[in-house]
């Protein structure tokens, strides 16, 4: 009775993480959106990663100095984790954000948990039960209704841009990075591996701030900057990735995958404390929708 009790409470947390990792990274698509004039994306993506590293330093660096030869033996594991999910992927979504609209960012982004599943089955041997397959539908039509209104006009209106194809390879990319999680060695901590591909990912991303630097010269930093480049820093990339490299490894990456599709749903929220956009029975319907899907897909 206690292990069964023990392992719901755990499946139970690490549903929360992932929901936590969720809501968090929803604000970071009103950033990219917000800022995309002010600071260029590799820039903006240097500057978010230095905020995440230096807290980090300060919080664990001398546990994870303790662990520097269990890092080096695993650098074959860290540099392609790193460089998926740190150097490529947020980088790539402010990209997308310079040419693409907030609508069809939201949309695309919802491919994300489809590429999860995906390649959980292709490298990971998870089953695609009927059960998730019916939770996966019923979640992308509540996704697809809550950015649509109930209007096919606007789906249909849909324009596609250079920037909605890197939202597809940011997603993608994301999907993969998800899988590696779940490979992720148990020897290496969970503060030495945030820190160590944190790190790497920043390492990797230099040349390409550099060389965008070099041609677009620095960013006039403002207080709207600064205070958005600490919440995507703090936020979005420290708090948000712990959340989520936990809920992979107790719930595994499709599970956590379909709680990703609460994503519009949190910017939706967000927008109406924030920007005091109306909410109406379009929101509550797809909202159930989303959960119910998930409930579907993630039920033992």
């Amino acid at each position: 009775m206690n292990i069964t009790y023990s392992s719901r409470s755990a499946r139970w947390v690490g549903f929360i993480f992932a929901f936590g990792a969720t809501m968090i990274w929803s604000g970071n698509f009103i950033v990219a959106r917000g800022l995309y004039e002010a600071v260029q994306p590799a820039t903006l993506a240097l500057l978010r990663w230095m905020v995440a590293c230096i807290a980090l330093l300060l919080l664990v660096g001398p546990a994870v100095w303790k662990d520097m030869e269990v890092i080096r033996k695993n650098l074959g594991y860290l540099l392609p984790t790193a460089f998926l999910g740190v150097t490529v992927f947020n980088t790539l979504i402010y990209v997308a954000a310079h040419t693409s609209t907030a609508l069809n960012l939201s949309l695309i982004a919802t491919s994300t948990p489809i590429f999860i599943i995906l390649f959980a089955r292709i490298f990971l041997g998870e089953l695609i039960t009927m059960a998730r397959a019916a939770g996966l539908l019923m979640a992308v039509s509540g996704v697809v209704l809550l950015i649509t209104r109930a209007d096919l006009s606007i789906f249909l209106g849909l324009s596609f841009a250079v920037g909605d194809l890197w939202m597809v390879l940011a997603a993608m990319i994301f999907g993969g990075y998800s899988i590696l999680i779940r490979k992720k060695p148990p020897q290496i901590s969970q503060s030495a591996f945030l820190t160590s591909t944190f790190l790497l990912g920043l390492i990797m991303l230099l040349p390409w701030a550099i060389l965008e630097m070099s041609i677009f010269g620095l960013p006039e930093l403002s207080a709207d900057i600064v205070g958005s480049v600490l919440y995507i820093g703090l936020g979005a990339s420290l708090v948000a990735f712990f959340l989520w490299n936990r809920a992979i490894a107790v719930v595994g990456p499709s599970a956590s995958g379909m709680v990703y599709y609460t994503l519009p749903l949190f910017s939706g929220i967000g927008a109406f404390l924030i920007l005091k956009e109306p909410v109406g029975w379009i929101h509550a319907v797809s909202g159930f929708m989303i959960f119910g899907g998930i409930i579907i897909a993630t039920r033992r």
